[in-house]
């Protein structure tokens, strides 16, 4: 009998997306935890607000110029190997966060972390489109995309419970919280070497014949892309439009993702800890549900651009109005922005995916996530940068919500594009 294409991909899905989206959670949650620290962290260490802004930017200085050798090193060597080594060196580097303790080894941390995690996200991103046929992609990378709100939406609390570990042993409570969640990720590095499969080729967990169904129709979509080479992903001008859009978006991200702890607990009139990082939560909690549905309607629609840029509005409505609102409005329209900019991402990159293959679609990915790591160092000096120049703590917040107003507008102005069902 012979297997059903959508059949297979369930399949492939319950094998690979639980375990992607465990990695991204980890993935997520060390690179962004310094916002749950940064009170205490910077009490203790007396880091400046100008340099923990550097700091938490600088990660994506690193992170920007590596993504294309590192996707090209993916695709030479495999999966497995490629996740499971950046998975373990990240996990290292995220415990030496603990020791951190002055302003020149956090920034030494910062950026060799930036240079273990540049593999991890566009390896991904190319892992999904080597495993999962157009049609689905957009439902597929929502599920793993819901990775970057449960970091926030439970490791928030988890954050914030380690902080309260304040004392023991004679250390401070981010201490604990570095080592702790490092650790996590090195044990999940080595579980990465034993559990994943490099492609379809080379599943454990299909048949024969589920095998030649899912790669004949993966073949046929590869068929009808003309752009295959390097070369041609550096000089397609979409590429490059699709690249200025994601590195917007990131702005949007990561302008909020550092400071909302801190954003939270102003509007509560709190500290940072256990009780904040539970409000800081339900922004991210309430992500999920349009990561999940959102990608969903695009795949369903086959429509992806006016789908992308109503969302990414969203996004840049709720930044704003979470500038100028009532705490509990304020706390709704965060909930608006985590929806807009977490799920516009699955369906962005379905875009890329779509008019690239073999070694241009590895480049173009790594091209475009690199852009976007300039928008997630940009982020906190925006921010930062914006509330000192206007001498105004909400101009931060409303420049960042009218970026990401321009970026809806830039996916607006790409060409149409729909996905043959």
């Amino acid at each position: 009998m012979t297997a059903t294409l959508e059949h297979i991909v369930k399949k492939t899905s319950w094998r690979l997306i639980p375990f992607m989206l465990a990695l991204y959670i980890l993935a997520f949650l060390d690179r962004s935890n310094i916002g749950f620290a940064k009170q205490a962290y910077q009490l203790d260490t007396g880091l400046s607000n100008e340099a923990y802004a550097l700091g938490a930017g600088i990660f994506f200085a690193a992170y920007a110029f590596l993504g294309v050798p590192a996707n090209l090193l993916m695709r030479k060597f495999g999966a497995r190997t490629w996740i499971g080594l950046t998975t373990l060196v990240w996990g290292v580097l995220s415990a030496a966060m603990a020791y951190a303790d002055t302003e020149w080894k956090f920034l030494t941390v910062r950026v060799l972390l930036g240079v273990a995690e540049a593999g991890f996200f566009p390896g991904m991103i190319y892992l999904t489109s080597q495993w999962f046929p157009q049609q689905y992609r957009a439902g597929i990378m929502g599920l793993f995309y819901m990775g970057a709100p449960l970091a926030l939406s439970f490791g928030s609390p988890l954050s914030g419970a380690l902080l309260e570990l304040h004392g023991f042993m004679g250390k401070p409570g981010w201490y604990w919280m570095f080592i702790i969640e490092g650790l996590i990720a090195i044990l999940a590095g080595i579980i990465t070497f034993f559990y994943l499969d490099n492609k379809p080729q080379d599943a454990r967990f299909l048949d024969q014949n589920e095998k030649g169904v899912l790669i004949d129709q993966l073949n046929s979509e590869e068929s009808v892309k003309t752009s295959s080479s390097i070369y041609d992903a550096m000089g397609n001008a979409k590429v490059w439009h699709l690249a200025i859009i994601y590195m917007i978006i990131q702005i949007s991200v990561y302008g909020l993702i550092f400071f909302l702890p801190t954003q939270v607990g102003a509007l509560m009139g709190q500290k940072v800890g256990f009780t904040v990082s539970l409000v800081a939560a339900i922004p991210w909690i309430a992500s999920l549900f349009g990561t999940y549905y959102i990608p969903r309607y695009s795949d369903k629609t086959g429509e992806r651009k006016k789908t992308a840029a109503r969302t990414l509005l969203v996004a840049g409505l709720g930044i704003g109005i979470s500038a100028i609102a009532s705490p509990v409005l304020a706390i709704i329209a965060l909930c608006f922005a985590a929806i807009g900019f977490i799920a516009v991402q699955p369906v962005f990159w379905t875009m890329p995916t779509n008019i690239l293959s073999g070694a241009a679609l590895a480049a173009g990915i790594g091209f475009v996530n690199m852009f976007g790591a300039f928008g997630g160092f940009l982020a906190p000096l925006i921010r930062v940068k914006a509330e000192t120049f206007f001498h105004n703590g909400t101009a931060g917040l409303l420049t960042l919500a009218f970026i990401t107003v321009i970026g809806s507008l830039a996916i607006l102005a790409l060409k149409e594009q729909k996905v043959n069902r």
